[in-house]
C-alpha cells in the first residue's frame, strides 16, 4: 500500500492531487473489545498484550482522515505513509479520550510504561 500512494501521489501531482497511506495503531475495534472480554468503557483493565495499553479507537484514524482532506495545504503529505499519531501530531487532533495514542513509537522504543505514548 505504501508503494501504491507513493506511485499515485507521483500520477496526481500534476493534478494537483494527494495520495497518502495512512495506518492506524492498534486499533480498539468492537472485535478487538470483544476478543479481549472489555468494553470501550473497561478496556484498561483488559488482560491483553502490552500494546493494547497504547491502542486507538476506530475515530482516531478517521479524525487523521479529516484533518488531511480539510487541509488546503495537504500536497505536503503527497507519497508519504504516515500513521494517524503522525497526522495527530502535524494537526493536533486526539483521540476520543483527549489523548494521542502512538503504538508505533510504543513498539519501537521497547517501552514498559504507555503512559508516555497516550
Amino acid at each position: 500500500m505504501n508503494r501504491l500512494a507513493f506511485s499515485q501521489g507521483h500520477e496526481l501531482a500534476p493534478h494537483n492531487g494527494t495520495a497518502v497511506a495512512i495506518t492506524p495503531g492498534w486499533m480498539r475495534s468492537e472485535m478487538m473489545l470483544e476478543a479481549f472480554g472489555s468494553t470501550e468503557d473497561d478496556w484498561r483493565s483488559a488482560t491483553a498484550p502490552a500494546g493494547f495499553a497504547v491502542s486507538e479507537t476506530p475515530r482516531y484514524v478517521g479524525r487523521a482522515v479529516a484533518a488531511l482532506a480539510a487541509d488546503p495545504d495537504r500536497r505536503r503529505w503527497n507519497q508519504r505513509s504516515v500513521s494517524s499519531a503522525d497526522l495527530a501530531r502535524g494537526y493536533g487532533f486526539t483521540d476520543t479520550d483527549g489523548s494521542r495514542p502512538d503504538v508505533w513509537r510504543y513498539e519501537l522504543d521497547g517501552a514498559t510504561d504507555p503512559a508516555g505514548y497516550r
